[in-house]
């Protein structure tokens, strides 16, 4: 999928930019898609059953992969960083966010992306399972604040911004 902003899609709603998670919610039990940028996650109907789910899915994004279906459409540009900046300090939060904090996070089937740096303050997005996991704040403060303040001085506080 390569760099790209995460984007989510759940049953009923438009999949035009995305034929890949079109398909993957047309299988009965699919409530949603969330596709990360190097991750999928699906979230089923509380009454689907994954020992039968499990299969018919895995099978279904091999055939579409292995036959190059198109997970975007190509009339999408999407960046994963609309704050592309030369600031030193936003790039060392980045590369953590990338190189430490996103690999953990995506193994949870979420994902969290840089929003912004202001005063002391780095402002994050979170996506997928993340954005309403209740223990998400706790991981915001506990875990990632203290990461990022430990690497990184200038950082006095991590929020959350809505999507």
């Amino acid at each position: 999928m390569g760099e790209s902003s995460p984007l989510s899609f759940t049953s009923g709603s438009s999949c035009e930019t995305s034929p890949f998670s079109k398909r993957l919610l047309a299988i009965d039990g699919v409530d949603g898609i969330f596709l990360g940028s190097d991750f999928i996650t699906v979230t089923k109907n509380p009454e689907a059953d994954w020992f039968f789910l499990k299969p018919l899915l895995l099978g279904t994004i091999m055939e579409l992969f292995v036959n190059n279906f198109p997970v975007f459409l190509n009339k999408i540009e999407r960046k994963l960083n609309l704050n592309e900046s030369t600031d030193p300090v936003v790039k060392q939060i980045q590369e953590l966010l990338d190189t430490r904090i996103r690999p953990a996070v995506a193994q949870d089937g979420g994902d969290i992306v840089f929003d912004s740096f202001e005063d002391g303050i780095v402002y994050l997005k979170m996506h997928g399972s993340c954005a309403g996991c209740p223990s998400s704040t706790a991981t915001l403060k506990s875990g990632i604040e203290n990461m990022l303040k430990y690497y990184v001085p200038e950082v006095t506080e991590v929020r959350q911004v809505d999507n």
